[in-house]
């Protein structure tokens, strides 16, 4: 039987809106959201063209919120979409010169919320967590 104060769904449940307030309190989101900055970060490390399913696979999100994510994002001015030239359905997802201009304070923030977020956790319990949690995904996409 599974407990009501110590189910793992719970517990996933409340980390993930600690998390989601922390990085709205971030300093970088007076010029975008948490959603737009954790993409802006994601989209910053890549080194191929990046296309709106990798934003899809990368957060686990259905196409119609990544749409809509993106679309916030053009009209923030941080993201602009191009064709390529080997697929005319295919748009890569490209950087603005704006978005470029928040890359030092994205980077900060979020390097900052991971050191707060791990602090006093071993190297090797953070192995045993991401096993655990990738385990769990893996269970909820069978």
């Amino acid at each position: 039987m599974v407990s009501l104060t110590k189910s793992a769904a719970r517990y996933v449940s409340k980390l993930s809106n600690k998390l989601r307030r922390k990085l709205d309190m971030l300093s970088s989101r007076k010029e975008f959201s948490g959603s737009q900055g954790r993409t802006l970060h994601f989209l910053l490390a890549q080194t191929e063209d990046v296309f709106q399913k990798d934003i899809e696979e990368e957060y686990s999100i259905r196409p119609s919120t990544a749409t809509e994510l993106l679309k916030q994002m053009e009209a923030n001015e941080l993201i602009r979409r191009e064709p390529v030239s080997y697929d005319n359905r295919l748009k890569k997802i490209v950087l603005t010169d704006k978005a470029l201009l928040y890359k030092h304070q994205v980077v900060e923030d979020l390097t900052a919320l991971e050191e707060t977020l791990t602090k006093g956790i071993s190297e090797d319990d953070m192995k045993v967590f991401f096993q655990v949690v990738e385990k769990m995904m893996d269970n909820l996409s069978e």
